[in-house]
């Protein structure tokens, strides 16, 4: 595969990356620029990890959890969107996103969105395609894609109260994570 097909393979995996770290960015209008770079990381470093995962542990982790990762990335993201909108409507100082971003929520986050990246990877091995430069251009697209959608909504947020946006973003995560499930259920039924 030549570099136009990474690219358009690491693009397709950045998508969600992109639309969480938009529904973050929303939530935390005075994000810092460390704390975008730390999101864009997480995000970044899961994907290229799961690809190589993906490759390095090959068919049986594929058998293994192929059966119900969809499951745990729905799970994850209608979680923590309602967990969102509940705390949004309810208000209080333990706020998912605007007060605080754990390193726990983003790790969530980032498996949750990465679970594909694993399946990419054991492709990529069955076909013999070298893995260690496409899940390192896997991993900094999907950097660049947090640290965009961060961004974007960090100035679009600022247009928004703390509770509109931490709403509009429950309801994004639980969106992905329908998405998810929902490509995840028709493959099964193809």
């Amino acid at each position: 595969m030549d570099i136009v097909g990474i690219l358009l393979v690491a693009c397709a995996l950045s998508i969600d990356c992109f639309a969480i770290s938009l529904s973050v960015g929303l939530c935390r209008k005075e994000t810092s620029q460390i704390e975008i770079s730390k999101i864009g990381l997480f995000f970044g470093v899961f994907q290229a990890g799961m690809t190589l995962l993906g490759a390095f542990c090959g068919k049986f982790l594929a058998e293994l959890i192929g059966a119900f990762d969809h499951w745990i990335a729905f799970g994850l993201l209608v979680f923590l969107g309602v967990r969102m909108i509940r705390e949004a409507a309810i208000g209080g100082e333990d706020r998912t996103f605007t007060q605080k971003l754990s390193l726990k929520t983003l790790a969530a986050l980032a498996v949750a969105t990465s679970l594909d990246a694993l399946a990419v990877g054991l492709s990529f091995a069955l076909i013999g395609h070298e893995i260690l430069w496409t899940s390192f251009v896997i991993g900094i697209v999907a950097f660049l894609a947090a640290e965009i959608g961060t961004n974007v909504g960090k100035t679009a947020g600022k247009k928004f109260s703390s509770e509109v946006t931490e709403w509009i973003g429950g309801v994004v995560l639980i969106l992905i994570g329908i998405k998810i499930l929902a490509e995840h259920l028709q493959q099964d039924l193809s």
